[in-house]
């Protein structure tokens, strides 16, 4: 399953950003992050997402430009915590987040306490990874159609499924 553009935008729509904006720009709005950023970003979804799941540039491009639409501020953390991702990495393996396999991101990641981190965009810089990575990355996949079917959530919030997506007999009994 791959995510797309199409899919960030289903999810920005469940952070309450109204897709007209999108209308009236076709084009992303222009963000703080670097190509960097957006690689190590793609790096990161490909260990934190199952693996029947692929990331394309656009999908990570456009919910983080949407994002900086609703809360410039979001995209200042997000920056500030892929550098202490990219920090860590270095310090401990001697090469980037993006030239680790999968499984050494998901150790780094282990062994920085990123994984039992609690979230606070204001705490120290392991819970802002995973406040602003972490998190992020989940939320961009699970509010999306494709993604929320993984998790037997087919209509996630802010996605249009209508009455029948939620009243629907289940038929695996």
């Amino acid at each position: 399953m791959e995510l797309t553009r199409r899919d960030a935008l289903i999810a920005l729509g469940g952070l309450g950003l109204p897709l007209t904006a999108w209308l009236e720009d076709s084009e992303p709005t222009a963000t703080e992050l670097t190509s960097e950023d957006i690689e190590t970003l793609l790096a990161l979804s490909e260990t934190l997402y199952p693996s029947d799941v692929t990331v394309n540039s656009d999908f990570i491009e456009t919910f983080v430009a949407g994002q900086h639409q609703l809360d410039s501020d979001h995209t200042s953390g997000i920056v500030s915590a892929l550098t202490g991702v990219r920090r860590a990495s270095s310090r401990q393996t001697g090469r980037r987040p993006t030239e680790l396999d999968p499984s050494e991101r998901g150790d780094l990641l282990r062994s920085m306490g990123a994984a039992r981190a609690y979230p606070d965009p204001d705490g120290t810089s392991v819970q802002q990874i995973r406040y602003y990575v972490i998190n992020n990355l989940l939320y961009a996949l699970y509010t999306t159609p494709k993604g929320g079917e993984l998790v037997g959530n087919p209509n996630p919030p802010g996605y249009p499924g209508g009455t029948t997506a939620y009243q629907a007999v289940s038929t695996d009994e």
